[in-house]
């Protein structure tokens, strides 16, 4: 089953995370055109991003290993990204890493999860003595509606396939704080300022509060999220804050380990194809 993307008539921009990718793999294919390494001007000329842009974007591949420094301002391609050509298996060792660093930086469990054949599915995650992971207590894949996973990859279909999925299933009440009416779910879906993560305020267990943020970059829904095991609405606001900061690294991951495909926009945002 095809599910389509949801398309704003008001012209939403893209994501944080994926916009961030996106600029990130400029870079990349600039510096894979200059085997023997490239400086910073040049790449700068290349990609025509803004000086501050371009800086951040540097700071993320040389966290991710993706781009390593040879000299004063000058690049080659990382470690991470030549044994992910070679080497699926060091490609998914960089993706448990990055979700390892990013679980401790927001202190609390990280999930990545895609939205396939209709469904919600946690297809990664990193947990840990003081990060506990969420109790699946209820079927993931029947609370899209309660937990910030599924609202993450809800928001990202359209209306047509909301509907489809909330007709297979029922909008259940797992504690009281559980959204149960279908409208007020897709305001909230719909409403929420541009790039914000989604919330689960103890509305998939009692407890629990989780947040997500979109990181789609292929066909199918993508998210990135949190869970916190106490309802401390501050520590879950500056956990969210750092998950948001962070995002460009996972999805950035997820293309090296080759779990996902990015969807090209312009002809420079292909540079990892061929190695994801």
């Amino acid at each position: 089953m095809t599910h389509a993307a949801r398309t704003s008539p008001e012209g939403r921009t893209a994501p944080a995370a994926l916009e961030s990718v996106h600029q990130a793999l400029r870079v990349l294919e600039v510096v894979n055109r200059h085997s023997g390494g490239v400086n910073l001007t040049q790449i700068a000329r290349e990609t025509k991003l803004p000086q501050l842009v371009l800086a951040r974007a540097v700071e993320q591949l040389i966290r991710a290993n993706l781009l390593a420094p040879i000299g004063p301002d000058a690049y080659v391609a990382g470690h991470a990204l030549l044994l992910s050509e070679t080497d699926g298996a060091e490609g998914r060792g960089h993706l448990r890493e990055t979700l390892a660093w990013v679980r401790d930086a927001v202190g609390a469990a990280v999930y990545v999860a895609r939205y396939t054949d209709g469904e919600v599915a946690i297809t990664q995650y990193a947990d840990g003595p003081a990060a506990p992971a969420v109790e699946e207590w209820v079927d993931f894949r029947a609370a899209a509606h309660a937990s910030a996973v599924g609202k993450a990859l809800l928001a990202q279909l359209d209306h047509d396939h909301r509907r489809d999925h909330l007709s297979r299933h029922r909008l259940t009440p797992f504690t009281t704080h559980t959204l149960t009416s279908r409208q007020v779910l897709f305001r909230q879906l719909d409403d929420r300022p541009p790039n914000t993560p989604l919330l689960d305020l103890q509305e998939y267990a009692l407890g629990t509060v989780c947040a997500a943020v979109p990181i789609t970059a292929g066909p199918n829904p993508e998210c990135v999220a949190l869970s916190i095991p106490v309802p401390d609405p501050g520590r879950l606001k500056q956990a969210a804050r750092i998950l948001q900061s962070e995002a460009a690294a996972v999805l950035l991951a997820l293309i090296v380990a080759g779990s996902t495909r990015p969807t090209a926009r312009r002809p420079e945002d292909t540079i990892l194809s061929t190695s994801a």
